[in-house]
């Protein structure tokens, strides 16, 4: 079968490997669909962390079933799945503790061992999402929205407060509206003009702030005075993360779910002084994935408007690079067969 390899840093390779073998409660999955994401650009270009090369990168996935054994899950052959693709060893205390996303012993596909850039792969049957009643837009994004659905869940957001989201990418996206269903009033701060307008149509989002402009004294007259309670960084830049600790109100929240390789100092008595919360935020789990399923069957995401690029599997390897150009203007590219 066809396979992409990332051999090392800006060099893919076409290579033809062999089919997965069937294995006891795995399931082969037939590949449609592979969204691109920040980790495969930053792994393209050798600054990823937790990474080896050579690697078949993508993760953000969506298939059917070519073969399956009798299962709990009730996964036929034919169906139609989006793939958890955080490989946890299930014996750690975090996996002990059902914190299955931060796993000690953790390997996600694409990251740690090979991932979905091929026609087929072996994947546990029990990180299987069914998705017959999706697109397979729906079912390609649903791993990306449901990181950032994650984060939200992890901030414990309440109904009624001004939450911040730094980075309007495809994760701060998720965030972004995961928060506005919960009753949050969103604000979106980015570099990129058109990334925030797009904020603002998509994600539906109460106000956008451009980081190009001055921020505090906005963000002081949107939440009249208190500053947000809640704020991500999505951006995966050390400066804005750093730059964030001033954001938060007194007594509020900092949760990271960008990373960046790299240390993040931040000033000790500002951070004291509002006794802030910091918070890291990885991966998902599969309450995250029925929380994005479900948000896609009411209506809530717009899946076609999300996926600004479209590029066939055997064109990837010419056209990959176009998508790390700022004026790509890409939110979401897609990989088809």
């Amino acid at each position: 079968m066809k396979s992409i390899v990332c051999e090392e840093p800006q060099k893919f390779k076409m290579i033809n490997s062999d089919h997965p073998k069937f294995q006891q409660r795995n399931a082969i999955i037939n590949i449609k669909q592979i969204g691109i994401c920040g980790t495969d650009l930053h792994a393209f270009m050798g600054n990823q962390p937790f990474f080896n090369y050579p690697r078949v990168l993508g993760h953000e996935l969506a298939g059917t079933i070519d073969s399956i054994t009798e299962n709990p899950k009730g996964l036929m052959k034919g169906d139609q799945v989006s793939v958890i693709p955080y490989i946890e060893c299930g014996e750690c205390i975090a996996c002990r503790n059902e914190l299955t996303n931060c796993c000690t012993n953790m390997k996600v596909m694409g990251v740690h061992i090979d991932g979905g850039m091929c026609e087929q792969i072996s994947v546990p049957y029990d990180h299987l999402i069914q998705t017959n009643e999706l697109t397979l837009d729906q079912t390609a994004i649903l791993e990306p929205l449901s990181i950032g659905a994650h984060a939200l869940r992890r901030s414990n957001m309440k109904r009624g407060e001004y939450v911040l989201v730094i980075g309007a990418g495809p994760v701060g996206l998720g965030v972004m509206t995961a928060a506005k269903q919960k009753g949050a009033y969103v604000i979106a701060m980015d570099v990129n003009e058109e990334r925030l307008d797009f904020a603002r149509k998509w994600a539906k989002v109460d106000f956008v702030i451009s980081t190009s402009k001055p921020s505090v004294e906005k963000l002081m007259n949107i939440t009249n005075g208190d500053m947000p309670t809640i704020v991500f960084d999505a951006t995966g830049n050390r400066k804005s993360m750093m730059e964030a600790f001033q954001y938060p109100a007194n007594g509020g929240k900092l949760v990271f779910v960008g990373l960046v390789k790299s240390n993040i100092t931040f000033d000790n008595p500002l951070f004291h002084s509002k006794e802030i919360d910091l918070l890291a935020s990885r991966n998902a789990t599969k309450e995250d994935f029925d929380f994005v399923k479900k948000s896609m069957k009411d209506g809530y995401i717009d899946a076609n408007s999300f996926i600004t690029h479209r590029i066939h599997f055997d064109d990837l390897i010419n056209e990959f690079e176009t998508l790390l150009k700022p004026d790509a203007g890409v939110i979401k590219a897609m990989v088809h067969f």
